[in-house]
């Protein structure tokens, strides 16, 4: 096996977060996996205009669900997830009721889904989506 195909290998493994082990086996779940679902439970948030400049909710019909991923990082420290999610603002919501109702929502979805405790769910507010003017 070449030094190429190694480094490969390893970082395909590095991609995958154990959640569970069985006498049947070990299951695990990708990190891009992680990040659309919390990219998912983030946009189900209303205030919430996009994730990462580039899914807005009219987008992601045309540019299919793995665009949530951008902007979402998830990262397993110690058995638990941390979760880093870039989101884009509506200019009439209030940021802090957004941002904790996201916190929550990432929060509890991903732990319901894996069974894994989440430590964080960091938020950074990239931009706010301005609605376009009225014409006459």
């Amino acid at each position: 096996m070449s030094q190429t195909d190694k480094k490969t290998e390893k970082e395909e493994r590095s991609k995958w977060i154990r959640i569970a082990e069985t006498d049947n086996g070990k299951v695990g779940i990708s990190e891009d996996v992680l990040a659309i679902m919390a990219g998912i439970a983030a946009m189900e948030v209303d205030g919430v205009a996009s994730i990462n400049k580039n899914a807005t909710r009219q987008l992601i019909a045309k540019l299919g669900i793995k665009s949530l991923a951008h902007g979402v990082r998830v990262v397993e420290q110690d058995g638990a997830l941390n979760v880093w999610i870039n989101l884009n603002l509506d200019f009439d919501s209030n940021a802090s009721e957004v941002c904790t109702e996201v916190q929550e929502k990432v929060k509890n979805c991903m732990q319901n889904m894996t069974g894994m405790t989440v430590e964080a769910v960091n938020i950074s507010i990239a931009g706010v989506a301005v609605p376009p003017k009225k014409t006459k």
